[in-house]
C-alpha cells in the first residue's frame, strides 16, 4: 500500500506501509536499509580483520568478499539480495567464511 505524503527531508513523496502498520517515506526507508547494510559490512570486515586472509590485501573494502569454506554449512550469502539480518546471525555465518580480496576469491573459484 502506498500513499503520497509530505516528508520533512524529501517533500511530497510516496510513503509505504510497514509491517507494523505505520507509514514511512519510501526514500527514507531505502536510505535506512543502505545505512544498516553498510554498518553490518563494516562490522563483518572488522570481525574478519579487514584484510584478505590469503594475500593480505587491505586497500579497498569494496574489493573484499566473504567466501564460504564449506558450502554445505552455508545458511545464506552475506550480501545476497540485500537482505538485512541481525548481527548475531551474520556473525555466526561469518564463522563459516574466510575474507578474500576479489582477485583471490576469483582465483579460488576459477583457477586450478
Amino acid at each position: 500500500m502506498e500513499e503520497i505524503k509530505n516528508c520533512k527531508i524529501h517533500g511530497l513523496t510516496p510513503y509505504i506501509k510497514r509491517k507494523d502498520g505505520r507509514f514511512r517515506c519510501k526514500k527514507c526507508s531505502v536510505i535506512a536499509v543502505q545505512k544498516r547494510r553498510n554498518k553490518i559490512k563494516s562490522l563483518a570486515l572488522d570481525y574478519k580483520n579487514n584484510k584478505c586472509e590469503k594475500c593480505g590485501y587491505d586497500k579497498c573494502n569494496a574489493a573484499l568478499q566473504f567466501h564460504h569454506i564449506d558450502p554445505k554449512h552455508k545458511n545464506f550469502a552475506i550480501g545476497h539480495k540485500g537482505y538485512t539480518r541481525s548481527w548475531e546471525k551474520v556473525k555466526n555465518e561469518l564463522d563459516n567464511c574466510t575474507l578474500l580480496c576479489a582477485n583471490c576469491h576469483a582465483e579460488l573459484h576459477n583457477c586450478p
